[in-house]
């Protein structure tokens, strides 16, 4: 029986959707080379933390996927929407790929498994795999709690809405400018780091624990991603809401975690001893 990421790597496979929005996201963001001031950065790097750390890393990740903590319904659905402008998917679908990949972690049924190699767990999975393509089936079966929340349902089916108002509020404050690089920038930059984690966690760097998987700890992208790449630490315990574990490994979304925690935001924090 031919092997089904050979399959899904098959020319014929090509999701041409996700080719012409990622291809046409990296090309507006050449643009924004001639664009180019420090206010247009600095709109970048805040729309980088506020939809890569609380959107993806605690909305999308620790909060929605794992429920590493538990948190009002209100910020829940804000972190939630943050997470919608990263364009990586909508919640569901997000959700439901990143609770697939722990259950079947580096096989054939693993949707970035990085046994074809670094470039298929980086991008190859999106533009030729399934990417987060899901049927109404698979995502009753593998996130039952979002698909019962409206919220998360009508939020998927107006999955660009957030971005589009962000773009508008971009371009209110600081012109075409700032949106090249609040919007196109932002996501492109956001995407690499959100890959890296699947693929570069998964080839280079320290290993605490032999998982049966081949996760690594790597202080670059952990530093990247707010704290999602101490990945080793991550698949040994998914559920932890901790992921740097030692004083030395910054995990700034664990700080935020922390932080809702004083405000009494974040509550049942699972596994956040320190070692």
């Amino acid at each position: 029986m031919q092997n089904i990421i050979e399959l899904e790597t098959s020319r014929q496979n090509i999701n041409w959707k996700n080719l012409f929005i990622i291809v046409s996201f990296h090309l507006l963001a050449i643009p924004a080379l001639f664009m180019f001031s420090w206010e247009n950065v600095l709109a970048m790097l805040i729309g980088n933390w506020i939809v890569g750390s609380l959107g993806i890393g605690l909305g999308y990740h620790r909060l929605l996927t794992h429920r590493s903590f538990k948190a009002p319904k209100w910020l829940e659905y804000t972190l939630t929407t943050f997470g919608a402008m990263a364009i990586q998917d909508d919640a569901p679908k997000w959700v439901a790929t990143h609770r697939i990949h722990h259950k079947f972690v580096e096989t054939d049924q693993d949707p970035h498994s990085t046994r074809p190699g670094f470039w298929w767990a980086h991008i190859g999975w999106i533009v030729c795999g399934m990417a987060n393509d899901r049927d109404r089936e698979t995502l009753q079966k593998y996130v039952p709690d979002l698909m019962k929340d409206k919220f998360h349902t009508v939020l998927a089916r107006f999955y660009y809405l957030p971005i589009i108002i962000s773009a508008f509020i971009l371009f209110a404050l600081g012109g075409w400018g700032m949106v090249f690089w609040g919007v196109f920038v932002r996501v492109v930059f956001g995407w690499h780091s959100t890959w890296l984690v699947n693929s570069a966690t998964h080839f280079f760097g320290s290993r605490r624990f032999e998982t049966k998987d081949d996760s690594t700890n790597n202080l670059v992208i952990a530093l990247l991603t707010f704290g999602e790449g101490w990945h080793n630490n991550h698949h040994a315990s998914p559920t932890r809401a901790r992921h740097g574990l030692a004083w030395y490994e910054f995990d700034q979304n664990w700080l935020t975690i922390r932080l809702f925690e004083k405000l009494g935001w974040a509550k049942k924090i699972r596994g956040n001893e320190v070692e």
